[in-house]
């Protein structure tokens, strides 16, 4: 199943192992348990640190556990991890096999010193970019914790257990038994909910910080940008981020980024985080922005950033890179049937709509693109347009014209979305010219409909346009003196990972030289710092 290059990188990674794994196979007559034992030989045989055998003994196959051998150390997979969660068995691997992890110590112990007993089942599908983050943190929580068990399970292999359980959204995460999240979420995010201290704790850490020169709200393209700038200025600059990459996470390939043939949105993510972090700034996960106030003689001159832990940062300039999120249809049933058929990431959860019909909503380039790979993947497709016309380019518009699983709806305007009390079984649509409504029957909604600055807020603050963008001049400045913006929650007109870059290099030359103006007794605090 590996092909030579591969084979060649997995057996250098494997020569990092220092402890005896064993993987133990659990396995039927099927083709999927030939295809897993094939797999797992060849990993086996690239390492003398690995032993395999067969026990048969999960009630899930094809399944396989990874041990360190005499220990009750290990993990789980039900399931092929190829795809996207390749990466999850190779460092699964690695862990178990005693190679350390990146994470911080201060996050390792916080995992070690967690009481209970935690048994997690995470449900994903090889195709979603958000599933690995949620795996590979459940897993290192298994290796450094025996009081912590894990099991990801491929949902599109074990569809008779996803349909019991009603698995509508990948990942989904189960503890001991019940619901406990879905969606992407990161070690730390996942300590934090079990951890029930953590944010008493942060907050009063973050209390003790001394004011920033520059202080950026938001970890994606452009708070990287602006926080790199920032910081290679030699003044103090510090990151506050709900999650550092932001939307990029949710970005499946990306092709358009100056110099970078290809790339998928994870990866950048991460190499921007790793990149912003070799300039010593102080980034502040998992930190939700609550309230903005600007400088005035009450705040000594600074300007400061409430949290929703309470805590409150301070900085003589601020630089606001929130970003944006997907734009909901605001119509009844949403938010009561999301992640029970109505989806808004078409690749990590179409796989769980195999041989069903579904609904995309939007015919701009993201909903045709996703109309078209769902097409390959479900019984039949419905795309349904507001306008009187498709938005998404002409290629794309012919692709998705020769499919034949595929009706388009143009002035089709969702009014509605159907269920059962328990998943989606339908929407209602009006037509916008004989305004007649109408029913579509179906498994599936994938609302593909533009983004949503995150900007709430900043209301009465900061200027917003009428769609709720914070206003900016070519300097990213915005109306409030020693606040700037950049990225997707501004009036930038184009909303494109390398326009957010640049936005944020700007915001952060703009503030540096903001700096440079103040008072004479302000900038010598600035070098001081």
């Amino acid at each position: 199943m590996l092909d030579a290059n591969l084979s060649a990188q997995l057996k250098a990674y494997l020569e990092k192992v220092t402890q005896p794994i064993e993987i133990v196979e659990s396995l039927d007559g099927g083709a999927k348990s030939a295809e897993l034992h094939e797999l797992l030989e060849e990993i086996t045989a690239l390492s003398d640190k690995i032993t395999l055998v067969r026990r048969d003994d999960d009630a899930r196959k094809p399944s396989f556990a990874i041990n360190r051998a005499g220990t009750n150390i290990g993990v789980r997979f039900a399931g092929i991890p190829m795809g996207h969660e390749f990466t999850s068995l190779v460092l699964a691997l690695l862990q178990v096999g005693g190679h350390p992890s990146k994470a911080t110590q201060d996050v390792i112990e916080q995992v070690q010193n967690l009481d209970g007993e935690f048994v997690f089942e995470t449900y994903f599908s090889q195709s979603c970019q958000n599933c690995p983050d949620v795996v590979q943190a459940l897993n290192l929580m298994s290796v450094l914790n025996p009081k912590i068990r894990h099991v990801a399970i491929d949902g599109a292999l074990f569809q008779d257990e996803v349909e019991a359980r009603q698995v509508m959204s990948v990942p989904t995460v189960y503890l001991n038994g019940e619901v406990f999240d879905q969606g992407r979420m990161s070690l730390e995010q996942i300590v934090a909910r079990l951890d029930t201290g953590a944010a008493r704790r942060d907050a009063e850490k973050l209390k003790t910080k001394e004011a920033f020169d520059v202080l950026i709200v938001g970890g994606g393209p452009a708070g990287a940008a602006a926080a790199i700038y920032s910081a290679r200025k030699g003044i103090r600059t510090g990151v506050a981020a709900e999650r550092f990459g932001g939307q990029v996470l949710d970005t499946m390939g990306i092709e358009n980024l100056i110099s970078v043939p290809h790339t998928e949105g994870p990866k950048l993510a991460a190499a921007l985080e790793q990149n912003v972090r070799e300039h010593e700034v102080d980034v502040m996960n998992l930190q939700r922005a609550t309230k903005l106030v600007p400088a005035s003689d009450a705040t000594g001159g600074l300007v400061e950033v409430q949290l929703e832990n309470g805590a409150t940062l301070k900085s003589k300039t601020v630089i606001l890179s929130t970003g944006a999120r997907w734009r909901q249809m605001n119509v009844p049933g949403e938010d009561e049937y999301r992640n029970k058929g109505v989806a808004y990431c078409p690749h990590c959860d179409g796989p769980l709509f195999k041989g069903k019909r579904v609904a995309v909503i939007g015919g701009g380039n993201s909903g045709v693109e996703a109309a078209i790979d769902l097409a390959g993947i479900v019984s039949h497709v419905t795309l349904i347009e507001f306008d009187s016309q498709l938005r998404a380019d002409e290629v794309l518009q012919r692709k998705l014209r020769s499919l034949p699983n595929v009706a388009i709806l143009v002035n089709a305007q969702t009014t509605e979305v159907l269920g059962d009390a328990q998943k989606v079984n339908g929407l209602v649509y009006k037509d916008r010219v004989s305004g007649n409504t109408h029913t579509v029957d179906l498994e599936g909604i994938f609302v593909q409909i533009g983004l949503l600055p995150n900007t709430e807020w900043l209301k009465g603050t900061v200027e917003l346009s009428a769609r709720g963008e914070i206003v900016i001049n070519d300097r990213g400045e915005t109306s409030v003196p020693g606040v700037f913006a950049a990225g997707d929650a501004t009036t930038v007109p184009y909303k494109q990972i390398v326009i957010a870059m640049g936005a944020g290099s700007t915001a952060a030359l703009s503030a540096f030289d903001h700096l440079m103006r103040l008072p004479v007794q302000a900038k010598q605090q600035t070098v001081a710092a």
